[in-house]
């Protein structure tokens, strides 16, 4: 079979009473679309004998046009090569391409928090998981389905969630998303549409949260953060509706929220008929001591729980979860509907098997060798390059806080290490509120080969006293 018996479809009509012939209505669609751009240099065209079944006429007809058209210079043929419009020909400009949107060069080191090495994606079992999916699935399961989600994943969501964290989560509660982004922007406007106005969220916390507390029509109002996590005894003067928190690993400090806060902010919730959105981004990984359970566990009516597999396989994957109060369940999954009527329902039965046959528990039994091995190194590397430089946080998650000296420039810092091919970020670039706070590095060493870390610290620590020594 020679490329020209493959069919391709061609948006071109003909008008048997029209005043020209079949031939000529053939040759000035194609030189409008050539010419107005719909058709690129390059872009390949029905065969003869494609064209004239498509369009209802005769081979001849076509194969005349299509001779004249070569003549002009408008489309290119070979003998058993599919027709293309001239690589020569002159067409409208486009319009330059958008940058995309978060893209940067890849750094010499990269340090940059939160984010999972994608190298160790396990390609074979996620694979595996897509046949067996698709050699599984009924074709009702192909329909748009419950936009909440496959019951299978729901399902497996509730059990694994309910073993590693603590969730009380029965699978009528569970809603299949395309990440925490859109999870959080859900609740937030289903909050809105019932009458709640304000959110509180941490500070520092991802300034991502705001915006679309704002896009939701909440006003997000900033809560500072101590060594014991969110300061829920500032929370009252607030206002709010609703707070925003990562308890077992503050995003980015990197503290816990202590046993004495759990218990107020739960106090704080029930009386402020208030809701809590707990982000469980990273509470996977646990280096040095046992894993705390979620916030949910304690009152699984006021907190809505919020994960992902964005830090434990890869972004890529686009799946997250929300646990929800009863009362949230018809509201979230109405805002779900509007959204996208459903996650992409094939790795939602993917990913179940997945997590049926404990590949996730086995792939993060490995990560948390590999990533404790890193975090380890860094610190060391710290020690030894940077001491003047202070490690704050529990040994968790994909990065670790590094407090610096009293009067310098984070900014500084950070843009010297960018010149420098280093790329991280700063306490300051994640603050969502005003006031003093000292200057601290976010590092992450995920996606760092353990033997690149030393090497990138020393850079590090060559930029940072270069700013010292800057008057």
């Amino acid at each position: 079979m020679n490329e020209t018996s493959q069919p391709i479809e061609l948006l071109l009509s003909v008008d048997r009473d029209g005043a020209s012939t079949l031939g000529a209505q053939i040759e000035d669609s194609l030189r409008r679309a050539i010419r107005d751009g719909a058709l690129r240099p390059g872009a390949r065209v029905p065969s003869t004998r494609d064209l004239a079944r498509q369009l209802g006429v005769s081979r001849r007809v076509a194969v005349d046009a299509y001779a004249q058209l070569a003549a002009e210079g408008w489309v290119q043929l070979r003998q058993g090569a599919r027709p293309r419009v001239s690589e020569s020909v002159a067409v409208p400009d486009a319009p330059a391409p958008a940058p995309p949107i978060g893209a940067a060069l890849r750094p010499r080191f990269d340090f940059r928090p939160s984010a999972p090495d994608v190298s160790t994606f396990p390609r074979t079992a996620w694979a595996r998981a897509v046949r067996d999916a698709l050699a599984s699935m009924t074709d009702a399961e192909l329909d748009y389905g419950d936009p909440r989600g496959a019951d299978v994943l729901r399902a497996a969501l509730a059990s694994y969630l309910g073993r590693v964290r603590g969730v009380v989560a029965d699978p009528a509660r569970v809603l299949v998303t395309c990440g925490y982004s859109q999870g959080l922007g859900l609740v937030c406007r289903a909050l809105a549409e019932r009458g709640a106005t304000r959110v509180a969220l941490e500070d520092p916390s991802n300034p991502e949260q705001a915006q679309i507390a704002r896009r939701a029509g909440l006003e997000p109002v900033a809560v500072a953060v101590d060594e014991e996590g969110l300061r829920v005894d500032a929370l009252a003067a607030t206002g709010a509706d609703a707070v925003v928190l990562t308890p077992a690993h503050q995003d980015p400090t990197g503290v816990v929220l202590s046993g004495a806060r759990r218990t107020a902010i739960v106090a704080w919730l029930r009386e402020h008929d208030a809701v809590a959105i707990e982000d469980d981004y990273d509470a996977e990984y646990r280096y040095d001591r046992a894993a705390v359970g979620a916030l949910q566990g304690l009152d699984a009516d006021r907190v809505v729980y919020l994960g992902s597999a964005s830090k434990t396989l890869a972004p890529a994957l686009r799946l997250g979860w929300i646990v929800l109060p009863a009362a949230l369940v018809g509201p979230v999954s109405a805002e779900k509907v509007l959204a996208d009527r459903g996650t992409n329902r094939i790795d939602q039965h993917a990913f179940a098997g997945f997590l049926e046959r404990g590949e996730l528990d086995r792939h993060l039994r490995r990560m948390r060798i590999q990533y404790r091995a890193r975090r380890d190194a860094l610190v060391a590397a710290l020690g030894e390059a940077l001491p003047e430089g202070t490690v704050q946080g529990v040994a968790a998650g994909l990065h670790v806080t590094v407090r610096l000296p009293d009067g310098l420039d984070e900014a500084a810092v950070r843009a010297e290490a960018q010149r420098r091919g280093i790329a991280l970020s700063t306490l300051g670039a994640n603050r969502i509120g005003t006031g003093p706070l000292a200057p601290t590095l976010l590092l992450g060493y995920a996606r760092l080969p353990e033997a690149a870390i030393a090497p990138g610290v020393r850079e590090l620590a060559a930029a940072v006293r270069r700013v010292a020594e800057t008057p």
